[in-house]
């Protein structure tokens, strides 16, 4: 038996060999090369959704980002044992109710006719649903891990609509409300940062 697997070892080697010696075929050479180029390269960051530049979809998200913002953070107010948690909750609650206050007079400013809604979209009330759902131990990593994700996604909102907007009165609100939100995601990224 050992005398059959010397053989078959053998056997391999030399088609081993063989197969080394062999000169690329060139047409699958350039499939591989296409399929390679057609792959992202793993360290490639996602691209960036699309900039809102609509008044239409811009104001329902925007007004739906302060909603989200605002109860998330009453969340936080009755949930959190954690003071610095406490204080930025309150922060939230007083900056995107004005927010919220601003928007609506840039609409009237405007002279669009839309109405922000009242109701927050599917994917917040689940974003928000999960954490009041969430247990007293994890609650502050993942309020503080919500308002870093929420607040880039603000940013990009309001800095897309402030360079390509259709409505020069919301473009002004996206302007003036942009540097207000990096300054929140900031203070939820060192925040979540030390809870590491």
């Amino acid at each position: 038996m050992s005398r059959h697997l010397l053989i078959a070892g053998a056997c391999i080697a030399a088609l081993s060999l063989a197969a080394c010696g062999q000169k690329a075929d060139p047409a699958a050479t350039d499939t591989v090369a296409a399929d390679q180029a057609a792959m992202p390269a793993a360290d490639v960051a996602p691209a960036a959704p699309a900039a809102v530049t609509m008044a239409t979809d811009f104001v329902p998200m925007a007004a739906a980002s302060d909603m989200f913002e605002i109860e998330a953070a009453k969340v936080a107010q009755t949930k959190s044992t954690n003071a610095e948690v406490k204080k930025f909750a309150a922060e939230m609650i007083a900056a995107h109710t004005k927010s919220s206050a601003d928007l609506k007079k840039a609409i009237a400013d405007s002279g669009q006719t839309m109405t922000p809604p009242a109701a927050l979209p599917a994917d917040k009330q689940a974003m928000l649903d999960s954490l009041k759902a969430a247990d007293a131990a994890g609650f502050d990593k993942m309020y503080v891990d919500g308002q870093v994700v929420a607040h880039q996604e603000a940013l990009n909102l309001m800095q897309g609509y402030a360079d390509g907007g259709d409505v020069p009165a919301l473009k002004a609100f996206a302007t003036a409300t942009a540097p207000v939100v990096k300054g929140h995601h900031d203070m939820a990224k060192m925040m979540a940062d030390k809870m590491m």
